[in-house]
């Protein structure tokens, strides 16, 4: 029992800690049923038993900015460093289905991410990278189809079959209505796309990771670590199904399923959070599914440091904070990690703060010992407790959501948004109230010294983007672009997979904004409420 008087502490989604836990907190629990042991079912101790002491999880450092050769240039600095898997950021007009030289991406080219317009600029990307041994993530929704098959096309010029591939596409439109907003089309002409990849990938990309279905979006747009996975798993729920319903095995794809996830500062409901999303997704394909394959069953997820958490103020307490959001990753049992740089608060990270990101992972895993057992929280009472809670918790969400008729409607009606809203809405009061400390912000301020170094960003790089791109339609065979957009539409107005007939129009040298065009006229547009 608490000490008379003793101040309140609440996780970051509002469960209340008690000043220490004991057996009574475990009373009649089911130890086989609710953990288990790493490796099985319900996998809530993690996907293997020796975890990391086979290997460390993949260390996939971000990375994507201006033009195709600067990211590629970044990115064999990070595989010279140690990097074991690559990772790309987009420019939102390539987010967004524009080409450089549309009006729409004035001031946008290259900024957020590498500007990426046709099979030319994809080529750059990937020179001189070994494509049938690096693992690549590139964080990609509404034309996600359109960036998997550039990948593919230039990994064929170099003699790389599709069976070679090994990444992911985040392909996770969902999450974009509810959270971010570089969607295109409609849900429903969305999730058709969806289940056209998942098909295509099955026959042809068959180690691709066809989606990552993302929370980590919605956490930095102010949701609790308890609806992350809530809203996350439902939209999970919703692939899924869309998946089944087009007539698919649920065994034939949902081992390429992943997850996304966010690290925050709060360290055992961070943990929490990893254990009991594995344990609700293993029942959730069982139960509901009938899943057969245990492949099947395996909640496997990246995660990424919170950005939302780096604070300009006092930039250096950024790698104190990286530092515990990645401990809590590999202590919940992640298979691949993004450590954010320190700077990113104050813009894109320099080479030397994305480096030191990346030894950060290497720190832990090679020097702090907590590689050596899987799951070294396991069993605690707290955290046991604490897992159990936050499924709970989670349930409750999802629950609501099937009875709204799911993912799909539950965003059609603003759900999910108007409880981020009052979250984050929640989160901030409590900053600017006092009542929730961050440091070097509402507490413990300094004066800034001398301004820290930021990453530069050279202003030609728009001009010479959108000659580029200019230069690919004046050198192609116009009317093979033609005929190929053209079969790409009538796929698209048909039930024809999409894909077959968008490689062709890509292989052409069709940009991007050329084949979302096509899309979007059959489509239309996503209009928000």
């Amino acid at each position: 029992m608490a000490d008379k008087g003793e101040d309140r502490r609440r996780t970051d989604s509002g469960i209340e800690i008690k000043a220490f836990y004991g057996p009574d907190d475990l009373a009649g629990w089911d130890a086989e049923a609710r953990v288990g042991t790493p490796g099985h079912a319900p996998y809530t101790r993690g996907l293997r038993e020796s975890l990391y002491r086979v290997r460390p999880w993949t260390m996939r450092q971000y990375a994507g900015f201006g033009t195709a050769e600067a990211t590629n240039e970044r990115w064999k600095l990070l595989l010279a460093a140690g990097s074991t898997g690559l990772s790309c950021a987009f420019d939102l007009p390539t987010q967004m289905g524009y080409d450089s030289d549309h009006p729409r991406a004035d001031g946008e080219i290259g900024k957020v991410g590498v500007a990426i317009d046709s099979i030319d600029d994809m080529r750059l990307l990937l020179a001189g990278l070994p494509l049938d041994e690096v693992s690549t993530s590139m964080t990609i929704n509404a034309t996600a189809s359109i960036l998997l098959l550039l990948y593919q096309l230039v990994a064929e010029e170099q003699g790389v079959t599709g069976a070679q591939l090994n990444g992911t596409i985040q392909n996770d439109i969902l999450k974009e209505y509810v959270a971010r907003g570089t969607y295109v089309f409609p849900p429903r002409p969305s999730m058709r796309v969806i289940t056209d990849i998942f098909s295509y990938c099955a026959e042809f990309i068959p180690n691709w990771n066809t989606i990552s279905i993302s929370g980590y979006h919605i956490r930095e747009a102010g949701s609790s670590a308890v609806q992350e996975i809530a809203f996350t798993i439902a939209n999970g729920i919703a692939y899924v199904q869309a998946a089944v319903d087009a007539g698919m095995n649920v065994d034939d794809f949902a081992p390429r399923l992943s997850f996304f996830w966010n690290a925050h500062n709060n360290f055992f409901e961070e943990v929490a959070k990893y254990r009991a999303a594995r344990r609700m997704w293993s029942r959730i394909m069982t139960d509901r599914f009938g899943a057969k394959d245990e492949k099947s069953k395996l909640l496997r997820f990246h995660t990424q440091t919170g950005g939302s958490t780096l604070t300009a103020q006092q930039p250096e307490n950024n790698i104190m904070r990286v530092t515990l959001q990645a401990l809590a990753a590999v202590m919940g049992g992640t298979q691949s990690l993004h450590t954010n740089g320190f700077d990113e608060a104050l813009g894109l990270p320099t080479a030397s703060a994305a480096t030191l990101a990346l030894r950060t992972q290497q720190v832990i895993a090679y020097e702090s010992g907590v590689v050596d057992a899987t799951d070294p929280l396991g069993g605690s009472w707290f955290v046991e407790s604490l897992t159990d809670q936050v499924e709970a918790a989670a349930t409750a969400y999802i629950d609501k959501i099937d009875g709204m008729g799911g993912a799909v409607a539950a965003i059609e009606a603003g759900f999910m948004q108007d409880e981020i809203e009052q979250a984050a809405y929640a989160y901030t009061k409590a900053i600017d109230a006092g009542d929730k400390v961050i440091v070097g912000v509402n507490k413990f301020q300094t004066e800034q010294l001398e301004p820290p170094e930021v990453f530069p960003i050279d202003p030609a790089l728009q001009q010479s983007q959108i000659e580029r791109v200019k230069n690919t339609r004046a050198t192609r065979n116009q009317a093979e672009v033609d005929a190929a957009l053209a079969d790409l539409e009538a796929a698209a107005r048909g039930t024809q997979n999409v894909l077959a007939p968008m490689k062709n129009a890509l292989k052409a040298r069709a940009t991007l904004g050329e084949v979302s065009d096509t899309l979007r006229a059959v489509f239309g547009v996503h209009q928000p409420r």
